[in-house]
């Protein structure tokens, strides 16, 4: 009976290859006329003129984005922090945990719509898709790999792998092939047409609640969200693409290491308890600094300064900042209500607002708005990858 079922379970799997090939054709031709005409909301993708896209190189992109077999232990994978059932970041840890348990400084960035982003990483340091992925690739708390050669040699010892880059690219795998592969992907993740673009774009009265209506009006009025979050006449990215310094930086470098008070630690869903500074410090390294933009630039003036992101799909990329500090819309509005945490190097655009709970809820109701319509699509589509074929 062994040799039986194992005989038809062969057959299963044999037919079922193509199936599985075909639904994933049909995943790269839909994300090519994603790119070809983005979603209600959304501006033209700027693409490369180095880069065009093609369904075989997206189809490539999507496999290396999801196969860990790129990291120096086989552990992870750029979707390992990028999960797509949870808005392409991860929910369930303010800043994701690494190679061998390392931890990262900074919370996964969501990667809905980041084909717009100008620059790259919350300090910004990066200006092209195409070579965003080589930080992480060497990264000792990310993938580790010891230098780029190790990471083409691993491609070119997998049996999967053979011939794939030669029939996108013409040759062998390269460095700058796997980025251009791996940024063909990410840039075919555009999500829009959301009850505010129907609503906002198209005129469609009834696809935007009125609290939420009421939370727009608050979002480029009293609360003054748009000025950072920027809302165009013809679409709308959220961002300004520039850095602020809303103060959680400074915080955490200045404030926090000398703080006493015991802090919640919650250890089940729902449960907390108070451990004390003394404690905490015994566990693991210290926390590392981090002063933002100031890393990349050297200069003073961006000190704790971090990029503005965009807002689309917000209500599923918690937790929230650059460091994974809040956990929900909710906490993110009442801190800025607060004024953010002021200091010297505090961005001028931030003050208190003055805001009543009702208006709380409006801003929240406003933002779960910008979900996009597509987000189970582009879920599928990512699922559809079969590492190791």
């Amino acid at each position: 009976m062994r040799v039986l079922h194992n005989t038809a379970l062969a057959g299963l799997l044999c037919c079922l290859v193509p199936i599985v090939a075909a639904r994933g054709a049909e995943f790269d031709q839909r994300a090519l006329s994603r790119l070809a005409a983005p979603p209600l909301g959304l501006p033209p993708v700027p693409i490369p003129a180095d880069n065009p896209p093609g369904a075989a190189k997206i189809a490539l992109g999507r496999k290396l984005f999801f196969d860990r077999r790129l990291s120096r232990n086989g552990t992870m994978s750029c979707g390992i922090c990028h999960v797509p059932e949870q808005g392409f970041t991860n929910n369930e840890l303010a800043r994701p945990i690494g190679t061998e348990g390392r931890s990262l400084r900074r919370n996964a960035p969501g990667l809905f719509n980041v084909a717009y982003a100008e620059r790259l990483f919350h300090d910004g340091r990066e200006t092209r898709l195409e070579t965003q992925v080589i930080s992480p690739l060497l990264a000792r708390v990310e993938m580790d790999n010891p230098s780029i050669g190790y990471v083409i040699a691993r491609i070119e010892s997998l049996p999967d792998y053979a011939g794939r880059f030669e029939a996108v690219f013409g040759g062998g795998p390269t460095i700058g092939r796997l980025g251009d592969a791996i940024a063909s992907y990410e840039r075919s993740l555009l999500s829009g047409n959301s009850p505010f673009d129907r609503w906002h774009f198209a005129g469609e009265e009834q696809a935007l609640s009125r609290q939420a209506r009421a939370g727009f009006d608050l979002f480029t009025g009293k609360a003054g969200c748009s000025a950072c979050h920027r809302i165009d006449d013809e679409d709308a990215l959220f961002t300004d693409h520039r850095f602020h310094d809303t103060g959680v930086g400074y915080h955490n470098s200045k404030v926090r290491p000398k703080a006493q008070a015991a802090v919640p630690v919650e250890i089940a869903p729902g449960f907390r308890v108070e451990v004390s500074r003394a404690t905490l410090e015994t566990i693991g390294l210290p926390p590392a600094s981090d002063l933002g933009r100031h890393e990349v630039t050297l200069e003073p003036d961006d000190l704790w300064r971090f990029k503005t992101p965009g807002l689309r799909n917000v209500a599923l990329t918690a937790p929230y900042m650059h460091d994974g500090s809040m956990a929900t819309l909710e906490a993110v509005v009442r801190f800025y209500d607060r004024g953010a945490i002021a200091h010297a190097g505090l961005d001028p655009l931030i003050h208190p607002l003055g805001l009543s709970d009702l208006e709380v809820a409006a801003l929240v109701a406003f933002l779960e708005s910008l979900t996009g319509d597509n987000v189970p699509e582009l879920i599928a589509d990512a699922r559809s990858v079969a590492v190791g074929n």
